[in-house]
């Protein structure tokens, strides 16, 4: 048990040291702004809601889509429980600047944005995590299926815009449950959303998504390819290998 512990310990730190800089940067940066545009509703209308979280979420998935096309479905995962921990530990840090008394002006605004609910957290940060790990397993089972060609961009195409539908609508639908059908009538005097609110919420949402990442995704294909050419991560890569092999 030790020795396979210190094993994924060796591994998570040769991944760290072979993704890009500033991927994994952009990918926790991504995860930060989404908790906090997610404050914000840009639309709401009887059949669709969307926050501003959508603005930046695409760039989280096109993220996870590249490392997970790049160095497998496990790696995508580590590094995006990585980026839920940094997420909380932000939130946290947030927080205790929203608690601390200050005469200075009227930060109230500022405290009621930054301060956050616990119950939001919470479900975004399980929404997030599951879908997350269903977005990178769906995109590597894809692109299995791929079998002359695939690096090629049908295949890349087709791996990140079903993954990313799912995922997201997933991410929509879990986050709207826990936070509208759980904890909303308990803490905000009844006011509660349906399953059927829920889901059709979930379903235009991901849509939504589907079509910020059909836009952005030649962006990750070119990044993909460049990475193969330049031989990006070869260290992890061959370390993985070798751990196979034994």
């Amino acid at each position: 048990m030790k020795s396979k512990i210190k094993r994924e310990i060796v591994e998570f730190k040769i991944l760290l040291r072979s993704i890009p800089a500033t991927v994994v940067t952009l990918f926790v940066v991504s995860v930060v702004c989404m908790n906090l545009l997610a404050n914000k509703t840009l639309l709401q209308l009887d059949w669709i809601a969307l926050d501003g979280g959508i603005l930046i979420s695409w760039l989280s998935f096109m993220c996870m889509d590249i490392i997970t096309k790049h160095f497998g479905p496990k790696a995508s995962n580590q590094i995006s429980l990585l980026a839920a921990w940094i997420n909380l530990l932000t939130c946290l840090i947030f927080f205790i600047a929203s608690i601390i008394p200050s005469a200075a002006a009227d930060y109230t605004a500022f405290d009621g944005i930054f301060g956050g609910t616990w119950f939001i957290l919470l479900g975004s940060t399980i929404a997030f995590l599951v879908s997350a790990v269903i977005n990178n397993t769906m995109n590597w089972m894809i692109g299995r299926s791929f079998k002359k060609n695939p690096d090629g961009k049908l295949a890349f195409a087709m791996r990140a815009y079903i993954s990313t539908f799912i995922g997201q609508f997933l991410d929509n639908l879990i986050f709207s449950g826990i936070v509208f059908m759980f904890f909303a009538p308990i803490f905000w005097d009844g006011f509660h959303w349906t399953f059927i609110q829920c889901a059709m919420c979930a379903l235009t949402g991901a849509v939504a998504e589907l079509i910020m990442e059909i836009a952005f995704s030649p962006i990750g294909y070119r990044i993909m390819r460049k990475w193969q050419a330049e031989s990006v991560g070869t260290d992890y890569l061959n370390y993985i290998e070798e751990v196979k092999a034994k």
